[in-house]
């Protein structure tokens, strides 16, 4: 859907993409950066708005440089600011843009009408938006972008300024963009837990230099945590304790449950890094050798936002050890060894590193 080379812009006081080589398949991807990272630098030159400095990219087999019109045909674009006249209702608003898109007249009013439906808004469709929420005027935005059916959609911090019930309707409503009508999404965003939960594949970005891309689950996975929740007994009145204590002697690595500095909080769950099949065969063999009931015990996964935390703990304990200066600016190493003492919260804003001085309006 989207490959781009070396694809570099710069301004007079900031590098808002840095040689930046993606390949973006189809289905749903999370573009993720701190303010200021590049996010809606890039969108502007994938839709041939924005000239870049040096390299190349390609919007569905398209070349930004000379096929931006029929690029614009094909991709619907969500952007981040408020841009809606206050005036004008959303019907007359979308089917404004419909045609715009090359739809005739009565295709676009059909169309509209479809789309307001979709997005939530068909009981609201002939009111001024300048009265809409702004949950309200984000939907508008969206139904805009999808009216003309396109392949492949843009949006830009598609849940700026909504409540956490309003987000989470958003985020369906994207989910739903693809699941339901086949098209492909790039959404941006710096909230991590919103990407973990809406997107296939994930795209991180700082100071326009690719850190990482690869899937979702691939992002999350943590092949070496077990969460490990038991009973207590008479006979081990503190049951979480008692097989803390039986696997550390066993030569197990164990952590409280994330998010949580005592077992008195941790609600009676464990952490075992499970290097191997048999770890599993050490925790079942070991409950049953305290007499504990097994509650469950299965596979952790690693939210997006314990990822960036790890590297960030590992880089600042090498730059406290003398590592130097340099360690505590390095881009993060994505160590999936370790489980964070912190929990993963969704809505995690990600920023790993500060905005350049004097670029954040420029590179973003």
């Amino acid at each position: 859907m989207i490959v781009t080379e070396s694809l570099s812009k710069r301004f007079p006081r900031v590098t808002a993409l840095d040689r930046l080589s993606v390949d973006i398949g189809p289905g749903v991807t999370g573009l993720v950066g701190a303010n200021g990272a590049g996010k809606s630098t890039l969108i502007k030159i994938l839709l041939g708005l924005a000239p870049a400095t040096e390299g190349s990219a390609h919007v569905l087999g398209l070349d930004v440089t000379k096929d931006g019109a029929a690029i614009r045909e094909r991709v619907g674009y969500m952007p981040e600011h408020d841009c809606l006249p206050p005036d004008v209702s959303a019907t007359e608003f979308v089917v404004h843009m419909a045609r715009m898109s090359g739809l005739p007249p009565t295709a676009a009013r059909e169309r509209t009408a479809d789309t307001l439906r979709h997005v939530g808004l068909y009981e609201e469709r002939y009111r001024p938006m300048g009265g809409y929420s702004t949950g309200m005027k984000q939907r508008v935005k969206l139904a805009q972008a999808l009216v003309h059916d396109p392949q492949l959609v843009f949006l830009d911090e598609p849940t700026n300024g909504l409540d956490p019930v309003g987000r989470d309707e958003m985020l369906g409503l994207i989910r739903r963009v693809h699941t339901d009508f086949g098209i492909s999404v790039l959404v941006t965003s710096h909230l991590l837990g919103e990407l973990e939960r809406t997107c296939d594949h994930v795209v991180v970005i700082d100071g326009g230099k690719l850190l990482r891309s690869s899937s979702t689950d691939e992002f999350t996975q943590a092949t070496a945590s077990l969460a490990v929740e038991v009973t207590d007994t008479d006979r081990c009145p503190d049951g979480t304790a008692a097989l803390r204590s039986a696997l550390v002697a066993a030569g197990a690595v164990v952590s409280d449950a994330v998010g949580t500095e005592s077992l008195a909080s941790s609600g009676h769950v464990l952490y075992v890094e499970a290097s191997s099949e048999e770890t599993h065969d050490l925790v079942r063999d070991t409950v049953a050798g305290l007499g504990l009931g097994l509650i469950r015990m299965e596979q952790r996964r690693h939210r997006i936002a314990e990822v960036f935390r790890d590297a960030d703990a590992e880089s600042n304990a090498e730059a406290n050890t003398g590592a130097g200066a340099a360690v505590a600016t390095a881009a993060p190493s994505f160590s999936s060894s370790a489980v964070s003492s912190s929990a993963g919260v969704p809505g995690t804003p990600y920023a790993p590193h500060a905005p350049q001085e004097g670029g954040a309006s420029d590179a973003d």
